[in-house]
């Protein structure tokens, strides 16, 4: 883990906005059309939206954020998706307070901070291959970083596939006047990774770092064809299709990691 920076002495709110996007895909064969219905029902059923939420609620304590809303929604035919509202800081209870108010800084704070889920189910209906595609997002402003919550995020999701942006904006002042347009060291989103995703994933960086922008992709190392078949073994099906069946699966996470149709 990075050692952190000492902190700033600020002017006033750290006005600085730390924005992750955190994107994985899971990958499966499902041989019938029967299989890839149940697929979809599994998926449906292991990330609901109310295992959406507990995992983003959990993120939100992870970066010591305060929950103020949560959205949540399952949708028909598949598919859910949460966002939580978030805060810094400990909303003021109007009314145990008497007329204590909250100030214009923190309301305006308050609507550009929140966690988001959306989830993709999808298979394919001719080949087999069935995805899972889950998007997180988690927008901060102030001290607290979604980083913290990286390897979480990783561990609560089957990741075959992972792509992360992270990226700082906007400006803060000290108490000398000086802008500082990050508050924290980084040089890759790899820093704040565990040792043992380290070991299970190939990764690459495109940073650019003049703009604060910090971008890496992974994919899971080893490749077992029994993790990937849905109600099915590899030693039921015949040497040919198990080859068939792993070549597809390899393309398919092959194309999902490049972001691009390689045929």
């Amino acid at each position: 883990m990075v050692k952190p920076l000492p902190r700033l002495k600020l002017q006033g709110f750290n006005n600085l906005t730390k924005a992750l996007s955190f994107n994985i895909y899971d990958i499966c064969y499902a041989v019938t059309p029967e299989q890839r219905d149940r697929y979809i029902e599994y998926i449906d059923e292991q990330y609901d939206a109310d295992r959406l939420t507990q995992i983003l609620t959990d993120v939100a304590n992870i970066i010591g954020a305060n929950i103020l809303n949560i959205a949540r929604q399952d949708y028909d035919p598949q598919g859910a998706s949460v966002t939580i509202l978030i805060s810094e800081q400990p909303i003021i209870d109007k009314k145990l307070a008497g007329r204590d108010v909250i100030s214009d800084a923190v309301v305006a704070h308050l609507d550009k901070s929140h966690i988001t889920v959306h989830t993709y189910p999808e298979t394919h209906p001719h080949n087999g291959i069935a995805t899972f595609r889950a998007d997180i997002d988690v927008a901060t402003c102030g001290v607290i970083s979604p980083l913290k919550a990286l390897n979480y995020l990783i561990e609560s999701f089957e990741s075959d596939i992972v792509t992360m942006d992270y990226r700082v904006r906007g400006f803060t002042r000290d108490v000398k006047g000086k802008k500082h347009y990050i508050d924290h060291k980084i040089n890759s989103i790899q820093d704040y990774l565990s040792k043992s995703i380290k070991q299970r994933y190939e990764m690459i960086d495109v940073n650019v770092y003049q703009e604060n922008i910090f971008h890496t992709k992974m994919h899971v190392k080893e490749f077992l064809l029994d993790t990937y078949l849905f109600e099915a073994n590899a030693s039921d099906l015949s040497f040919k299709d198990r080859l068939r069946i792993e070549q597809q699966l390899k393309y398919e996470i092959e194309e999902l990691f490049h972001g691009r149709n390689l045929g």
